[in-house]
This record gives structure tokens, C-alpha cells and sequence, in this order.
């Protein structure tokens, strides 16, 4: 049996019970590959191009998973399982997936296994990211549940001759007014799940919904308050060893030598395993891992790596290395003469994700067949990416996700994982626990890049916005595994990977780019990314992308065009709306505040922004108030009335969770973090050299409204707060102080120079 089905709370509490029924869950047959696609072509090109057009019809994650048992299996003892390939972040998504499923299903939760991301079992639904996990995943359940009922259904009227509209389906049951009844499992021989998903479902009405738009508790807390095992930190397996690595002191820089004798004198200690620069030690239990791996690393003798540029060079050079120019926004008409213009630069300084739990994976390779249990947001991607790097077949690696203590973007989850890859094909027969240290983690994130923007526009003379022109400066924001060079021990190697080339993200996605277009009414505008493929720094994707940069822009200069037109920055921003909904978030979050405040504390400010995350998912508005400290430069956002639109809403709590959570981050990002290196490294290797918000810092309070849309998509939520809650801080600092900060961090040192007495 799977070790991972051992373990208490790292797996569904259903899944050990399904598996000992007897129902065998094996391989299944998904969206056709190229090569199977080009027979289809061959043998009927007219079927081919028929079955393609038919796909792209399919909701969400249908289009590429389209089979009905690749999300849904009924097994022999009447057990229902449910599947998606998205993974549990600590978004609390696996809840409101599992309660879409079950609304359909007409199926209580509690009598649902709900499996995530596993290459072995699952569907291939690439990432967890951009918040597409309800539009995507949420979508494909919601229609593949209802066809699947809707089957049961019709198999069940003819089995017991029945008019299928008089019959009611309960707990995987269906029933006929007169007591007559028949279960999914008995209705198997007349029903072939294995079969493509249809453009429409029988979609029950939402005014009849009794677990879509409920706050059931989520799946993953208890295990997480109560201190029971929860994460892949907290993975245990029968024989298991303990690994550390040793990481260069720079990028680039090679292991010249290095003295084993100290990490082998070292108790408890197996091997030393080294590939070109890529060093690791193994020992049989987790501390003796980390003296080992402390006595190896006082061993090492390193050549110079590469150079970083100074701190205060970086906006420069972003301006120097952004060698396209993308424009993805141009428009023009006919507007009022312009009658005054406003002109501003803003920057943003490197982040990290500053993963509370140091990253960690487990690999076991048995058999010539490798298993890595990862916190991954994408397993596919990273199991093609370890069999590039162990040159082993696809078929031969299964990655499983389990969740891990940090992420919202590309930590060092994938790169820890390609660890344990190579030290578990290195240790045969053992399953191999490898865990980064703290300064590991932090030197060697995958950092938010740094951001340039520059906009200016102008007004006509009773207050309208005539022209927008809007540049900025970045990289791709995401470069996650597409290849094995994406994976720091693959370019370690004696053979090294290397990375595939870094791209631009397109509109109406976006990279650094997200959200850079305004949803606001701008009749002229000019809109250019100048991408770089290249940064001085280990970047890639961190929550929201560009919008928190792109955003907190907009929305500060919104601000600053209200100013200059006399108008109040609410008012200002419904006058230059068209969206009805967007209107609704607005109004609605600044009725809740009591916008505008009348009375004002000495020291506070409020602010307003709004934003639709990617102009495709959730609307967010909200109004903050901020108190500072001019001895300090020390802010604290003390208030925050939020108003949200993410569509449907399945589970109101965990949208709530999710807008509050993304709050605090975002106000920590605005407020406080930036990374600290100099030219011969980084230097925010702990906390007390990169600051977060602390629990002190906490606002008071953060009230949340929700704008329910029954029957409506999903729209993703889980990063939508991110730049609005910049963009309303900022605007409230200017409120409290009369000083327009655009360099983030906003709070400190900059900010007491500024307003001290």
C-alpha cells in the first residue's frame, strides 16, 4: 500500500477505507495525446477536427480531462471518489471543490474520498495558480457530477420503469415516489462512466442549493490547529533517512573541493552524495542529518559565483535589460482638449516568499520506478521535469502532492523536490526526506522580480480622463518547471540542465503585466511591457503576479487625478466605470466604510481602490484606514471594509479567508519586506534581515461583504485582494501625511525622513 495512506490527516480519512473495499483505482484514459490525435487525423481527419471543436466547448478543466471517470468513480461497495488535479495551498480549495461535487452528486460530503493531484491517478490539470482553481477545477466538478448524476438517473428510470423527472437521487441512491430504489453501484452494468463529458449538464437550480454557498468547516484545519501531522514537512514512512544539502554561497559558483571527513565522523551517518556542485549527506535521523550536513559544509571550498548589482541600481538596470517591447494596450478617440496632466514613476523592490515551514519532499525509488511526495503546485510539469533530470521515462515517475507548511508561488518546493529525486535514485529501496534550512530558503527563493512603472495622463477641464499612457518594466514573473534546467540541482549537476528561455505571459493573463490594463474608462490609452528574459536575481511567481505592483499604480494615481480634478476619489473612479458589477463592489465597500470619513484621529489616513483580479476573475473594492507613526515611519492598517464579487461563492468563510489573508500579506509587502543583498550575495537569510508583518500589526478589524451571484461562473479569488489592499494603503498614507510614497516598501526609515518633525 501506499506509505502516504499510513499517515493520519496527510491523506483523506476515506481514502485508506476505499482502497481496503476492494475497488482498485488503475490508470484511465484521458484527452487523446498528439501522436493518438494525428491517428485520429489519418483515419478520419473530418471525426478529428469534430471531437476538437467539440472539446473546446467543454467547461473548465473538461476540455483537457473531457472523459466523466477521470473526475468521478463509483466503486462496487456504492463508495463515491472524486478527483481534480488542482492541490490544497492552504486556500482551503480541496473544501470547496469537494462541496461543488457533492451539491451536484446530491451526495452528503462526508460520505465523499476526495483525491488530489497525484500523476499516478489523477487528472492533469497543470498548475494551482491565478486563482483558476474554482473557474477551472470548480467548473469541471460542478458539470461532471451533474452528468454523472444525470446518468444514474436515467439509468434508474429504466431499471425501475419510472418517469426519470419523478425520481429523486440522495447519498448515491436513487428513488422512486413509491420506495423503490437503486444505487449508483447497481446501476454500474447499465452505465458506462467512461464516456465524454457533453457541453450542457443537467445543472440543478442554485436556489435549491443546500452545501453550494454554505461555510462547511474546511478539511485541512483541524489537523493544523490541533498540531496533528499536516504537511510534508511532517511526513514519517517505515525506514525513512534524513537529508540535508549543501548550497553554494552565490549563484554560480562551483564546488572546487570538499573534506568529507568531518560529516562522515558524524553519528547516524550514511552517505555523501555529490554530482558536479550538487552535494548532499544522508543520515539516519533528522538532527544528525543537520550536524552532518554542518560539518560538510565547513568542508567546502567554492569558486566565485556571479555578481549581483547594487540595490539602489536596480530600477536603472531593469530599464537597461528589457530588451522587448510589448504593447499590449492602444487606443484612441476623440476627447476633450486636455487641460492638465499629471506624470509619475513608481518602483518595487525584490520580495521572497518567506515560507514559514523551509521547503521539503520525500522521493522512494523501488523497482526502477521513482515516487516524490512534494507540495508542488503543479506535479505534472515537475514529474516530466525529474524524468528530463534522472533521464528515466515519465511512466516511471509518479509525483503526489501533500501540502506544505508556505507557498502562494514558486518556493523552493519544486527544487527540493528534484533533492530527493536524486538522492532517493542514489539510495534505492529507501524513501529519502530531504529538508532546505531556513538560510537555504530564503537565499535560494524563487523572489518576486522588481518593478518599474511610469504613467501619465491627463484631464479635460471638468474633470475627465482624456489620455493614459502606462509603461513598465519587469520579467516574466513565472518560471516555473517547464524543463529540468528550471530545477536548481539540475543546473548543479556535472552535466548540467539548462533553464529553458524565460517568455512574456500574454494578455489577458499577464506576467508582469497582470492587470497593468485599467478596467476604468479610458478612451485613449497606450500600454507597454518592456520585458526582460533575463534578471540579476533567482525570480519567478509570487501571489498576484505584477497586479500588486500594477494595481497599487493605478489606483494611487486614480487617486492622484481625483485630487487634481476636485473630486472625491470615490466618485471619481464610479465616473470613469462602466462595469455594472464593479460599480456594486465600489459602492457597496464604501457605504460599509461610511465613505467619506468626516472625522479624522491625528496620525490616520483612509484610503479606497478597487481591482478585478486580471480583468477576468474577482472584483474587490475596498476602504482602509491607516494609523503612523511619525517618530518611526512605522504604519499599521487599522481598519479594512472589503467588498467582493467572485461570482457564485461556494464556501462565503473560505472566500473570507481567503480576502482577509491576502490583506495582511499584502499590507507586510506594501508596508515592510524587501530583500537585502549586496553584490557578493543575498543577505535576508533569517527573519531579522527580511521583516514580515507581525501578529502586533494585525488590524483591528477587516470586514468583509460579499456580493453572491447564485448560478453565476466562478471567479477566483484567492489573490484578488493583493493590489487593491496596496493601492488603498497608499492612498491613505497620502491622506495621513501629505506625502505621495511610490517606492515600495512604503513604511520605515524612507517614510520617518519624510515626516519628522
Amino acid at each position: 500500500m501506499d506509505p502516504v495512506d499510513d499517515i493520519p490527516n496527510l491523506a483523506n480519512p476515506g481514502r485508506r477505507a476505499f482502497m481496503v473495499s476492494g475497488s482498485l483505482l488503475v490508470g484511465f484514459t484521458l484527452l487523446p495525446g498528439r501522436q493518438a490525435l494525428a491517428q485520429m487525423v489519418l483515419a478520419d481527419e473530418g471525426a478529428a477536427i469534430h471531437v476538437a471543436k467539440g472539446l473546446d466547448k467543454l467547461p473548465g478543466s473538461l476540455k483537457t480531462n473531457p472523459y466523466l471517470d477521470a473526475w468521478i468513480r463509483v466503486a462496487p461497495d456504492n463508495g463515491i471518489t472524486v478527483h481534480t488535479g488542482k492541490v490544497e495551498l492552504g486556500t482551503g480549495i480541496r473544501t470547496a471543490l469537494l462541496q461543488v461535487a457533492a451539491e451536484e452528486l446530491q451526495i452528503d460530503p462526508r460520505r465523499i474520498t476526495f483525491l488530489t493531484a497525484d500523476t499516478a491517478r489523477l487528472p492533469d490539470e497543470g498548475l494551482t495558480a491565478g486563482s483558476h482553481t474554482m473557474a477551472d477545477s470548480g467548473s469541471a466538478l460542478l458539470n461532471a457530477a451533474a452528468q454523472v448524476r444525470g446518468l444514474m438517473t436515467d439509468a434508474a428510470a429504466r431499471v425501475l420503469r419510472a418517469d426519470p423527472a419523478t425520481l429523486t437521487a440522495r447519498d448515491a441512491r436513487i428513488a422512486a415516489r413509491d420506495g423503490r430504489s437503486v444505487t449508483f453501484a447497481e446501476l454500474l452494468p447499465h452505465v458506462n462512466l467512461h464516456t465524454m463529458a457533453t457541453p450542457t449538464s443537467p445543472l440543478r437550480d442554485p436556489a435549491s442549493f443546500t452545501v453550494i454557498g454554505t461555510a462547511m468547516p474546511r478539511l485541512d484545519i483541524p489537523g493544523k490547529v490541533t498540531g496533528g501531522p499536516s504537511y510534508v514537512q511532517d511526513l514519517k514512512m517505515p525506514g525513512m533517512v534524513h537529508a540535508r544539502v549543501v548550497l553554494p554561497p552565490a549563484y554560480d559558483a562551483p564546488l572546487l573541493s570538499v573534506d568529507e571527513a568531518g560529516a562522515r565522523a558524524t553519528p547516524g551517518f550514511i552517505a555523501i552524495v555529490r554530482d558536479g556542485s550538487m552535494l548532499a549527506v544522508v543520515a539516519q535521523r533528522e538532527w544528525q542529518a543537520v550536524l552532518a550536513q554542518r560539518a560538510l559544509s565547513a568542508g567546502c571550498r567554492w569558486g566565485k559565483g556571479r555578481a549581483l548589482p547594487q540595490p539602489d541600481q536596480v530600477a536603472g538596470q531593469l530599464r537597461q535589460i528589457a530588451t522587448e517591447r510589448i504593447v499590449i494596450a492602444d487606443a484612441t478617440a476623440p476627447m476633450p482638449p486636455a487641460a492638465k496632466a499629471l506624470e509619475a514613476t513608481y518602483t518595487k523592490r525584490y520580495l521572497m516568499h518567506g515560507s514559514i515551514g523551509p521547503s521539503c519532499a520525500v522521493g522512494h525509488m523501488q523497482d526502477a520506478r521513482l515516487t516524490v511526495w512534494t507540495h508542488s503546485q503543479g506535479v505534472y510539469p515537475l514529474r516530466d521535469g525529474l524524468a528530463e533530470m534522472l533521464s528515466m521515462p515519465k511512466e516511471s515517475v509518479r509525483c503526489v502532492h501533500v501540502e506544505g507548511s508556505g507557498c502562494y508561488g514558486h518556493n523552493g518546493a519544486d527544487d527540493v523536490a528534484a533533492h530527493a529525486a536524486l538522492l532517493a535514485r542514489a539510495l534505492p529501496g529507501r524513501p529519502v526526506r530531504v529538508q532546505w534550512m531556513r538560510d537555504q530558503e530564503h537565499i535560494w527563493d524563487h523572489f518576486t522580480p522588481a518593478m518599474v512603472t511610469h504613467v501619465k495622463a491627463s484631464l479635460s477641464a471638468d474633470g475627465t480622463i482624456v489620455d493614459w499612457d502606462y509603461a513598465l518594466w519587469s520579467s516574466s514573473h513565472n518560471e516555473r518547471v517547464v524543463n529540468a534546467g528550471r530545477l536548481l540541482p539540475a543546473t548543479q549537476l556535472a552535466r548540467p540542465f539548462k533553464a529553458a528561455p524565460s517568455t512574456p505571459m500574454m494578455q489577458p493573463e499577464g506576467g508582469g503585466d497582470r492587470n497593468a490594463i485599467p478596467l476604468y474608462r479610458l478612451p485613449a490609452s497606450h500600454i507597454v511591457n518592456n520585458f526582460s528574459p533575463t534578471m540579476p536575481l533567482r525570480t519567478s511567481a509570487m501571489r498576484s503576479l505584477g497586479a500588486h505592483m500594477n494595481v497599487f499604480t493605478i489606483e494611487t494615481f486614480m487617486d492622484d487625478l481625483a485630487h487634481a480634478a476636485g473630486a472625491d476619489p470615490v466618485a471619481f473612479r464610479l465616473r470613469h466605470m462602466d462595469d455594472p458589477r464593479a460599480l456594486d463592489v465600489i459602492r457597496l465597500a464604501a457605504q460599509q466604510f461610511g465613505w467619506p470619513r468626516r472625522q479624522r484621529k491625528p496620525g490616520h489616513g483612509v484610503g479606497f481602490a478597487f481591482g478585478k483580479y486580471k480583468n477576468l476573475m474577482a472584483y474587490v473594492a475596498m476602504a482602509v484606514e491607516v494609523a503612523v507613526e511619525r517618530d518611526t515611519g512605522q504604519v499599521r492598517l487599522t481598519r479594512a471594509e472589503v467588498a467582493v464579487d467572485c461570482g457564485q461563492i461556494v464556501n462565503p468563510d473560505g472566500v473570507r479567508n481567503q480576502i482577509e489573508g491576502g490583506i495582511l500579506q499584502s499590507a507586510s509587502w506594501t508596508l515592510y519586506e524587501q530583500l537585502r543583498f549586496e553584490a557578493n550575495g543575498v543577505r535576508s537569510f533569517d527573519w531579522g534581515s527580511y521583516p514580515i508583518l507581525r501578529f502586533s500589526a494585525v488590524p483591528a478589524q477587516v470586514r468583509v461583504h460579499l456580493v453572491d451571484r447564485p448560478g453565476a461562473p466562478f471567479l477566483g479569488v484567492a489573490e484578488a485582494a493583493m493590489g487593491p489592499t496596496a493601492g488603498a494603503i497608499g492612498n491613505a498614507l497620502f491622506d495621513a501625511t501629505g506625502q505621495r510614497m511610490r517606492d515600495m516598501p512604503l513604511a520605515g526609515e524612507r517614510l520617518r525622513n519624510l515626516i519628522a518633525p
